[in-house]
């Protein structure tokens, strides 16, 4: 029985990883696409322009992981959205970081910089959701 319950567990929780990896993927490409328009094609510093393209996709993340992604079937609370606005805010205050160092400490091309942060923010983001959205 034991074993039962461990195995539905583990199955559940790589079902959620792999809608995690879907929703973030899409959230990716948002996040992506409009850090290129806006770094590329209107040319904006590539600082102010990751904040604009991460928040937008912040949003979307935001109702794609409550409706699809966690288990919250009720409304969220005042409280547990202002943990999730403070966990996004080191999240973007990470992205930032990691973007200031590749682009103009290693001079990387920021949407390959863009790339290794989002790695890490990924990560960042599913283990503190996890925790603190998913009770």
């Amino acid at each position: 029985m034991k074993n039962k319950i461990r195995n539905l567990k583990n199955q559940k929780l790589l079902k959620q990883i792999f809608k995690f990896g879907i929703v973030g993927g899409l959230a990716f490409i948002i996040d992506y696409a409009l850090l290129f328009i806006l770094t590329k094609i209107i040319k904006m510093y590539y600082l102010d322009a990751s904040i604009i393209s991460f928040v937008v996709s912040l949003i979307f993340n935001y109702i794609a992981s409550i409706k699809f992604v966690f288990d919250v079937k009720k409304k969220q609370t005042i409280k547990e959205i202002f943990i999730f606005v403070l966990l996004s805010v080191i999240g973007l205050g990470i992205n930032q970081v990691i973007l200031y160092i590749t682009v103009d400490l290693i001079l990387i091309d920021v949407m390959i910089g863009k790339i290794f942060a989002t790695a890490i923010v990924m990560i960042w983001n599913f283990i503190t959701r996890k925790i603190f959205i998913e009770k």
